[in-house]
């Protein structure tokens, strides 16, 4: 079984306001990722922020941490419900394709290469995220090399929502 889990925990200082709730295609961010999520996860939750309608648990064990500490609050939460892996998503990533999990799957951890917010990461990484974190680590990339994590090319780019006018089109 598969978790869901939207990072959404940023300051947004390049966008200007609140990332999640900006439009793009007539739907809020949050709801899209949320959606290509849901049809492919047993379960969702958004780490980092209070969203109503959504299950939301704080970054773990901090907020501030970037996006490892919204993953850390996600696989800690996951191990705890009885998920097997945590599929996780920026709230940036309007695009995903409701294949994602199939694209990711196999042996270890993955991430789409060019965006490591997007991967799929098996629960049993928790102690070792957990120490990586104690460490002082704080790159998603870093932590991926770590875990020896898979860089899979998509073969369609996904969009990332940096600015206003990335969500024009």
């Amino acid at each position: 079984m598969i978790l869901g889990a939207i990072l959404a925990g940023g300051q947004a200082r390049r966008f200007g306001s609140d990332k999640a709730q900006a439009l793009y295609q007539g739907e809020r961010l949050i709801d899209r990722v949320a959606a290509a999520l849901l049809v492919q996860c047993g379960g969702l939750v958004v780490c980092g922020r209070d969203e109503p309608g959504f299950r939301c648990i704080p970054d773990w064990p901090e907020a501030g941490l970037g996006p490892l500490g919204g993953l850390a609050a996600a696989l800690r939460h996951a191990r705890e419900q009885g998920f097997s892996h945590v599929l996780s998503a920026g709230v940036d990533v309007p695009d995903l394709p409701h294949d994602l999990a199939m694209s990711l799957a196999g042996e270890g951890a993955a991430i789409v290469e060019s965006q490591p917010v997007v991967g799929l990461w098996p629960v049993a990484d928790v102690p070792t995220l957990d120490a990586f974190l104690s460490g002082g680590g704080r790159s998603l990339y870093r932590f991926a090399d770590a875990i020896a994590a898979r860089r899979v090319d998509l073969p369609t780019a996904l969009m990332n929502v940096n600015r206003p006018e990335d969500l024009a089109g």
